[in-house]
């Protein structure tokens, strides 16, 4: 491995191998450690897309509850899934699908098109262009702002699907999908989450599907690995560690660089690594 590959992928914290049973059981009690060192919070809220890692992570969230409301007898600890399509979205099913998987205690549905397409026409009044691209980021911060008032409303924390295949490359919106408060998946690529799907029995049509963010009205459905120009298969091997070819490296530690400040909080005057 390069210097650059051992940093990333020590600060991508990827293990070669798994235990997927291990790596439930770390995750779910991380979720719960988080909940009982701040009692105030009652609630896990997550957007739920019907893909591979919202699938896991609401699965690992309503176990979470579950025993944390066995092992405290307090009934008032609750899992909120919740859609929120732009309008009627293609893959409906799937997430529908995927809620009944995980027996999310709660379902809410936010249709996040009103509020995006008013914000846009605003905008785009005052002289503002907002190209798709542009708009695809919109929708993602209008979802987490959503999630972010039903968490205020219920004594929540929002849940993140951020995983190292997906951090490596900064394939989210910052402060979209990439503002949460907690992320229980951070440390397993691709597909070490689709291990953990397995042993979960989730629905093989959940995590077999190709990986889409879908953002986009202009390239409905387009496919994670077409926008980032690397398959995860080949992220993968660059987190465990593996020889990829220098095409490949170079790719990945190009997005790794250009999209440091996504990982980082606000720059201050006492930061260096953007200069």
């Amino acid at each position: 491995m390069t210097e650059l590959q051992k940093k990333i992928v020590l600060e991508m914290h990827v293990s070669p191998t798994i235990d997927a049973k291990l790596e439930i059981r770390r995750s779910v009690d991380f979720i719960k450690s988080y909940l009982i060192k701040h009692p105030f919070l009652k609630t896990l809220v997550l957007g739920i897309s019907g893909g591979q890692d919202s699938t896991l992570v609401g699965k690992l969230s309503q176990q979470a509850i579950q025993e944390l409301r066995t092992e405290t007898g307090k009934t008032d600890y609750q899992f909120i899934a919740v859609r929120l399509p732009y309008g009627e979205q293609a893959d409906e099913q799937d997430a529908m699908d995927a809620i009944a998987f995980m027996e999310a205690d709660k379902t809410l549905r936010v249709n996040v098109k009103p509020a995006v397409d008013a914000g846009t026409k605003i905008l785009e009044e005052i002289g503002v262009p907002i190209r798709d691209f542009d708009k695809g980021n919109i929708k993602a911060r209008e979802r987490m702002i959503a999630q972010y008032a039903i968490a205020g409303a219920y004594q929540g924390a929002v849940v993140g699907t951020d995983h190292s295949a997906e951090s490596i490359t900064g394939f989210y919106t910052k402060y979209g999908d990439g503002g949460t408060d907690i992320n229980p998946i951070f440390r397993l690529n691709k597909r070490q989450g689709r291990e953990l799907l397995k042993e979960l029995k989730a629905p093989i049509h959940l995590y077999e599907k190709t990986p889409t963010a879908d953002l986009e009205d202009n390239k409905p459905g387009l496919a994670d690995e077409v926008a980032l120009g690397v398959t995860y298969d080949d992220i993968d091997d660059y987190l465990e560690g593996k020889i990829v070819s220098a095409e490949i490296a170079a790719k990945i530690e190009n997005w790794y660089l250009k999209t440091q400040h996504k990982r980082h909080l606000p720059i201050t005057v006492f930061d260096d690594f953007w200069k």
